[in-house]
């Protein structure tokens, strides 16, 4: 459901973006290290959208790969170690707890 939540509102951002940049279509002068030169605002905006989205993508698939390759690890880390979960020995075993009904009665 999440994941459909922000499909959405990627889609209205777009869609946002794109009402704002086509209603900007003057000229401006851009100042490259190099030089200067003159492109359309829209171009200008729908580039600086575009390329902060892949920036995002970037930084989330970085974080995503981390994240499976620490999972990679922690389950083989896992399958190495003894198992924490096996049942202890009939003597080492916890007595369950009385109730304070069958606790009321040994007092009586």
């Amino acid at each position: 459901m999440k994941s459909q939540w922000t499909l959405i509102f990627a889609l209205i951002f777009a869609l946002l973006t794109a009402i704002f940049a086509v209603l900007n279509v003057n000229t401006v002068p851009v100042n490259y290290i190099f030089g200067e030169t003159d492109i359309p605002l829209v171009l200008v905006i729908i580039s600086s959208s575009l390329l902060g989205g892949l920036i995002v993508g970037l930084f989330g698939f970085i974080r995503q790969y981390r994240l499976q390759k620490k999972i990679q690890q922690l389950e083989a880390q896992l399958q190495k170690e003894p198992k924490l979960n096996t049942p202890l020995p009939e003597g080492l075993a916890a007595k369950p707890a009385k109730s304070p009904e069958t606790q009321q009665q040994n007092l009586e």
